[in-house]
């Protein structure tokens, strides 16, 4: 069998992120960006002269990407503003790949910035600030009836997963306990403290089970990745970690319209990416997993198929997460500990690359050679997926 023509025919071949213990970061969003996209471009050794794509959201709508192509002097000949919320950039990767590989483009920079916690510290309203626009499913159903969003959407999944599984509240601080460990280990973490399943749980509850410690940070943040076809990456200032594969699918809007709070569009979006890879989830040597609450964690590592549907609590109080363990996941610190600026894709995407380049330092997963990017976006609405792999993967 033939290998799929988006296997390995684009590479990322610069990354950047931005993140300080404070929570905040100097700087506009819009000087976040181009200093995010100058940072990656200096990575691969490449200049904004080199670009002819990009791929933007920081929530201006249809004209994010004319507003940032006009302030960097770019005239890209392809462009993208999807907005799935936190999975938007895994599928910016996605279409940039067949983008690149048909030849529509040939460098692409995927970047975002927000700067929520700082916002909030000038009198704004962070992430309150953002407009829902008109009537819609939340305003009209969820809202009304006392469900405090985002996080009140997540705890109906655990709340469902719970009651069908048996499972723990333990068992999903577990999953905050092992990110905490990777956190400890990044400098630039905004929590490196450790904690306990005891701490987790006595931490107060924000939305029944989940407590505070279950839920992401609210942070500044930014970050960008440049990506370019698999033959002229050979000649960059990077190894090139080439995109073997990636698959997204939306289920939903609303959590009220979710066709089961178990089960996510990770089973589609993942199933669709290792097909494309011609890899499995046994091959995978390190997750980067979308921890907006530790409920999200474990239905992807289900939907994925890393463990079975419903096992996912007892898989994860094995300590499979942690450094050292059978499935690192989340080695920067994740959302929980590392940042959090509203949509955190962009990060998972980042530590992936330096994973597979073997520039994570004391993080470093041995010999690592296959990553996954799992994004989701809105309240388990939209899931893309996005294997990675090394050169040996090629």
């Amino acid at each position: 069998m033939s290998a799929h023509p988006l296997r390995a025919a684009t590479a990322v071949v610069g990354v950047a992120d931005a993140a300080d213990p404070s929570g905040m970061l100097d700087g506009t969003v819009t000087e976040l960006e181009a200093r995010m996209i100058r940072e990656a471009l200096d990575d691969a050794g490449l200049t904004l002269a080199d670009v002819d794509g990009l791929a933007i959201n920081n929530g201006a709508g249809w004209a994010a990407s004319l507003e940032a192509a006009e302030r960097l002097g770019l005239a890209p000949r392809w462009t993208d503003s999807t907005q799935t919320g936190g999975s938007s950039f895994e599928i910016h990767v996605q279409h940039a790949a067949a983008a690149i590989a048909l030849g529509l483009a040939e460098v692409v920079v995927v970047v975002y910035a927000s700067t929520p916690r700082s916002s909030h510290k000038r009198g704004g309203g962070g992430f309150r600030s953002r407009a829902l626009g008109g009537v819609t499913p939340a305003l009209e159903w969820d809202l009304p009836h006392g469900l405090r969003l985002p996080m009140g959407a997540y705890a109906l999944a655990a709340s469902r997963h719970v009651h069908e599984f048996g499972t723990t509240p333990e068992q999903l601080a577990s999953i905050a306990v092992q990110t905490r460990e990777w956190a400890a280990m990044n400098p630039r973490a905004r929590l490196r403290d450790p904690i306990t399943v005891e701490d987790v749980l006595a931490s107060p509850v924000e939305a029944s089970p989940l407590h505070k410690l279950d839920c992401c940070l609210v942070t500044d943040g930014a970050g960008a990745v440049v990506l370019t076809s698999a033959e002229r990456a050979a000649d960059l200032a990077k190894p090139p970690v080439y995109v073997l594969g990636a698959g997204t699918c939306h289920t939903h809007a609303s959590i009220t319209s979710m066709p089961d709070l178990t089960t996510t569009g990770g089973v589609v979006s993942g199933r669709e990416a290792f097909r494309i890879a011609g890899l499995g989830p046994g091959d995978v040597d390190v997750v980067e997993l979308y921890d907006s609450f530790t409920i999200t964690v474990l239905l992807a590592l289900e939907d994925l198929g890393f463990c079975a549907k419903g096992e996912g609590g007892a898989f994860v109080a094995d300590g499979p997460l942690r450094p050292g363990g059978a499935l690192p996941a989340n080695t920067n610190g994740g959302g929980l500990a590392y940042t959090h600026p509203g949509q955190y894709g962009i990060f998972l995407l980042v530590e992936a690359a330096r994973q597979l380049r073997g520039e994570a330092g004391d993080r470093q997963v041995p010999g690592a050679e296959v990553a996954v990017a799992h994004g989701s976006g809105g309240v388990l609405s939209a899931m893309s997926t996005v294997v990675l792999g090394s050169e040996a993967t090629r």
